[in-house]
């Protein structure tokens, strides 16, 4: 037997403005997390699984949740690319800037790591730089740590491509990076160090320092290597 029925007025409306809600909330959504290139607990000892997991999922996707919540006051923002909007993110509000930043930062960051003994180690081009920039890797190593050491409150360190071809290590506070606008030294990012507490607090606690030793076992040369590629051409 077959049921006929046919749904009230009111309930027909309401159902169609949330399917379209929905659909316009699914337009809106330009920027999207991308998933771990590793399992959460493939960078152990360095980074337990737990802090992975609740960085990614939690902090990184509030990032990007928020960013697209900010589409509807920047319509701009709908399709582009996320470097384009750091290159002119003085043209938005503080809310792009910080969440922007999040969503940049950490997708790079992801990348930019690989399980021990599983990274390479930096190809002949970039090897070539560090010794004429830093007279050794030891040594860029050394100003890099000692750089994210002193990086006050919540930030990010970087290593990057200078306009003119040279590299140079550079701090930026909360969510900013050097391809914005508005920051003093900007370059490429070819490698990134999270210093926000939530990055380490969980296995570290306040020693920082130590996060940092770690951090280097697990560096992905052969990314840093193709990104220093890309951006010396």
């Amino acid at each position: 037997m077959s049921l006929n029925f046919r749904l009230p007025a009111a309930a027909a409306l309401s159902m169609a403005l949330f399917a379209g809600a929905a659909g316009a909330a699914e337009t809106a959504a330009s920027f999207t997390l991308p998933p771990l290139p590793y399992a959460a607990n493939a960078l152990e000892p360095a980074i337990d699984a737990q802090t992975m997991t609740l960085h990614h999922d939690k902090h990184h996707q509030a990032y990007v949740d928020n960013l697209n919540g900010k589409i509807k006051d920047f319509p701009a923002l709908q399709g582009a690319k996320i470097e384009t909007v750091m290159a002119q993110v003085s043209k938005y509000d503080a809310a792009v800037r910080n969440n922007g930043g999040g969503h940049y930062n950490h997708s790079l960051f992801w990348t930019i790591m690989a399980p021990v003994d599983k990274g390479g180690k930096p190809g002949a081009a970039l090897q070539k730089r560090i010794a004429q920039d830093f007279k050794s890797q030891d040594e860029m190593v050394k100003q890099f740590s000692e750089m994210a050491g002193k990086n006050f409150g919540s930030g990010w360190t970087w290593l990057i491509v200078k306009p003119d071809g040279k590299l140079a290590i550079t701090n930026t506070p909360n969510q900013d990076n050097p391809l914005m606008d508005v920051v003093q030294e900007k370059g490429t990012p070819i490698l990134a160090l999270d210093t926000w507490e939530h990055a380490y607090y969980l296995k570290y606690q306040n020693k920082r320092p130590e996060y940092v030793k770690a951090f280097w076992s697990v560096v992905n040369w052969n990314e840093v290597t193709k990104r220093y590629d890309q951006a010396a051409k």
